[in-house]
């Protein structure tokens, strides 16, 4: 019964929640940040069933505290009255250091932080935020081309190397 618990914790570190591939397509990421996230319990609930969207959401900086907002998290059924709305406001935990460090980059003109994963890390909730600056349309269609290049060229080495057998 032990090995059952310690298998469910192994498979918690790391274990990726939700992805929003869309903000890669949208924005340039130039650097990456973990931070933890305030939740309540039915929450956690929810996020261990998967019921998250990542696609509207934006980190936000306000009165020296880094917020992140528009995250939507279901509600879970079996919590009754104790779910909260599911696109509130939730606290993010970072040092203060990079919070006054990430409030002078964001002040750069044109650079937003943006949820690019939530994870669970040694039981823990933790959001990967990216400082991105928008792409213009010519970028978007510029990473499209490159993504269709690099597919071409894995199928073209994996046919070569099947013709070889």
């Amino acid at each position: 019964m032990g090995e059952k618990a310690k298998k469910k914790n192994d498979s918690d570190s790391g274990e990726r929640i939700t992805q929003n591939r869309k903000a890669r397509y949208e924005y340039e990421i130039l650097d990456r940040f973990e931070a933890g996230l305030v939740l309540t319990g039915p929450e956690v609930k929810s996020l261990r069933a998967g019921r998250v969207d990542l696609v509207d959401a934006y980190a936000d900086l306000e009165r020296g505290e880094l917020w992140l907002r528009k995250l939507h998290i279901g509600p879970y059924e079996q919590a009754g009255r104790e779910n909260l709305e599911p696109t509130r406001s939730r606290k993010l935990l970072l040092h203060r250091a990079e919070i006054s460090r990430l409030a002078g980059r964001v002040a750069e003109r044109g650079l937003t932080l943006i949820p690019l994963s939530l994870y669970w890390k040694d039981g823990r909730a933790k959001v990967e935020l990216g400082l991105a600056r928008g792409r213009r349309r010519y970028d978007k269609r510029q990473a499209i081309r490159r993504r269709e290049d690099d597919r071409e060229t894995r199928r073209a080495l994996r046919n070569k190397d099947r013709r070889l057998e």
